[in-house]
């Protein structure tokens, strides 16, 4: 049994997308729970990822592809108090000035928390270079994290 997103997500790690024509029928599936119009696996599927993720766990979620949605989901906790299994971390996307944590209609990405490291935040993701898997970010990116119930 599956305690917790974070250990359901790890079930998948591995999977990636395929290169060419054809979209691989997991991402598909991802995309389309909440979205009916993704036709290929070259959307951004980060947020996708988290929500199949956390609607096979029962647990809340953001029914939405944008990534900066989970920052309306849970409820807020600081860096210092992120743990593995039910917090989500949402970063800024993109170069240049961003636009803050306010602003949902904005570049972002999207992951489970799973450590950290002086200057580096290290999330179990989706579309994390087209790949479930860990990837390390820069703590500036940080708009929020989240803690679902």
């Amino acid at each position: 049994m599956i305690q917790s997103p974070y250990e359901g997500a790890l079930k998948f790690l591995g999977i990636k997308e395929v290169p060419g024509s054809v979209a691989n029928p997991q991402i598909l599936a991802m995309l389309r729970l909440d979205q009916a119009w993704p036709d290929d696996d070259k959307v951004p599927w980060c947020s996708a990822f988290m929500n199949y993720v956390c609607w096979f766990c029962g647990v809340e979620r953001s029914k939405s592809l944008r990534a900066r949605s989970w920052l309306r989901v849970g409820r807020p906790i600081t860096e210092i108090d992120a743990v593995k299994g039910f917090d989500v971390v949402i970063l800024s996307r993109g170069g240049g000035v961003q636009p803050g944590a306010d602003v949902i209609n904005a570049p972002g990405h999207v992951g489970f928390f799973s450590a950290m490291d002086r200057d580096k935040i290290v999330l179990l993701g989706g579309n994390q270079n087209d790949t479930v898997k860990f990837s390390d970010y820069t703590i500036s990116r940080v708009l929020g994290i989240r803690r679902l119930s």
